[in-house]
């Protein structure tokens, strides 16, 4: 996905690293314990948020179901509502798209709205490398790009920073960029958010091209969708003469009814706001109102390989609301950076292995950067079963590696590695399948128990390592229930 993260440790290692930062680890613990809480308060008002929930997701499926028939649909009207639509099969070729267009304005600087997509393609170092400057305009993204920095979070990508770090990185780079920090800057709030807003002001008023994503695109009438909390997006999205929208194919919603459903439950679960501030929707271009010139670029980069998966698929759902982040007690020591992606945390685990494949090490090591205790699950506001996919994946990466096509089946790859734990595996389902050699395998561990090591031995040293061995107890479950039970089994007497 986005170059800046080529050549990141795998997660077990960044991770080691980012837990030693007592700064991170407390700046982290601060801003996601006050965000959950917030977000909870909000959800609470919500007497049908099940409901809700349930809508979401079933609308997501349906969508997913019949993609081919609505990315038809979309690219109709928006084409009959005056925009140009591009398709993009990969990151390599979004961003050629993108600096072709904006070298045909004559321009050499855009101005961007916060875009998960185009941080995904490494947008801003393509069209650098092209002689063209993006600069980014929400609060969090600029901390991050003035301070050479990499995003840590969906919602909040300067989250790992806190105001005297943000300070610092104002006085110091905004001069390089544009206008300066003002003298005597401090870490206050209302004087950061001013510094930004005279720095931003200039770039805005003088852009001629903006760049964007979009929340939601309705298939039916080509509605593009972005929603924010400072007004940065509506300035990029209404003052530029062109307008350059790179959004993943998966965010089509059918029908303006079905963004209703959206437009409740991703601002609770993502700022806590019962709506968001702003809401900016446009179809197209229409004289004497906004930009002239309006492109969209649908992006797939791996999206239809996904959407291939039974299971993975899901994580297509995904409205990018980061309340998994914000639950995940490996997030919260660890941090963004540590996933090696643009897209950290649960959803990260399980959206990057897909979207780029399970082959690096990077991506192999992901499916595991998780304890499965499922908070992520019941905060999703579209029921994505993270658990579900992360075990999912685990299998992938132990038989070996991405999924391939086989005429109108889609198998996995032939393994390559992995041999103990695939022997492992063989060995329990052989023991399972017959109770006679379980029951006389538990009964041997329970009676030499005092001599089982504290430490697995070979590959299992590196589980062992920072765990402790469960207890095998004095006596095998079933020999329990049989002496305590008179010899009943219990079978068929369940209800």
């Amino acid at each position: 996905m986005n170059g800046t993260f080529v050549g990141m440790p795998a997660f077990p290692q960044a991770a080691r690293e980012a837990v030693a930062d007592a700064t991170l680890r407390g700046n982290l613990r601060h801003a996601t314990h006050t965000i959950r809480a917030k977000r909870a308060k909000a959800v609470a008002e919500v007497s049908d948020w099940a409901e809700l929930r349930e809508a979401g997701k079933r609308i997501k499926d349906h969508t997913l179901r019949h993609l081919d028939r609505y990315l038809v649909q979309l690219e109709e009207s928006v084409t009959a509502a005056g925009g140009t639509v591009h398709w993009a099969a990969d990151a390599e070729e979004a961003n050629r798209i993108v600096a072709r267009l904006v070298k045909e304005t004559g321009e050499s600087e855009v101005v961007k709205v916060k875009s998960m997509a185009t941080q995904e393609i490494g947008l801003n170092e393509a069209l650098l490398e092209e002689g063209i400057h993006a600069y980014e305009t929400d609060l969090a993204e600029l901390i991050v790009q003035l301070g050479k920095d990499r995003p840590s979070h969906i919602l909040v990508p300067a989250i790992h920073r806190n105001r005297g770090e943000i300070r610092d990185i104002f006085r110091q780079e905004m001069g390089e960029w544009g206008r300066a920090a003002p003298e005597g800057l401090t870490d206050t709030p209302a004087e950061l958010a001013e510094a930004a807003r005279l720095h931003l002001r200039e770039k805005f008023l003088r852009a001629r091209v903006g760049v964007s994503g979009a929340n939601f695109m309705v298939a039916e009438t080509g509605t593009l969708v972005v929603v924010e909390s400072e007004g940065n997006g509506r300035m990029c999205l209404t003052l530029p003469e062109t307008l350059i929208s790179v959004v993943g194919i998966e965010k089509i919603v059918p029908t303006w009814r079905d963004l209703e459903v959206f437009l409740q439950t991703l601002p609770r679960s993502s700022t806590a706001e019962r709506m968001n501030p702003y809401t900016s929707t446009w179809t197209g271009t229409t004289d004497g109102d906004g930009p002239r010139t309006f492109h969209l670029v649908l992006l797939d980069n791996g999206r239809t390989d996904t959407l291939a998966d039974e299971v993975g698929r899901q994580a297509l759902r995904c409205i990018r609301c980061s309340a998994c982040l914000n639950v995940c007690p490996v997030y919260e020591r660890a941090g963004g950076h540590a996933y090696g992606s643009v897209y950290p945390g649960p959803i990260g685990a399980i959206l990057s292995p897909q979207l780029r494949g399970t082959q690096s090490e990077i991506d192999a090591s992901l499916p595991y950067a998780s304890s499965l205790c499922g908070a992520c699950y019941e905060v999703c506001p579209v029921a994505i079963d993270i658990p579900e996919v992360l075990v999912h994946l685990r299998e992938r990466v132990v038989e070996g590696g991405p999924v391939v096509r086989d005429g109108n089946r889609v198998v996995l790859k032939p393994a390559k590695g992995h041999a103990a734990e695939r022997a492992a595996m063989r060995a329990a389902r052989w023991a399972f399948a017959r109770p006679g050699a379980l029951r006389t395998g538990q009964r041997l561990a329970s009676r030499t128990r005092r001599l089982h090591p504290r430490t697995l031995p070979g590959p299992g040293k590196a589980w062992s390592a920072s765990r402790d061995l469960p207890a095998v107890p004095a006596e095998p479950f079933r020999d329990w229930w049989q002496r305590t039970n008179g010899g009943n089994t219990g079978e068929g007497s369940a209800k």
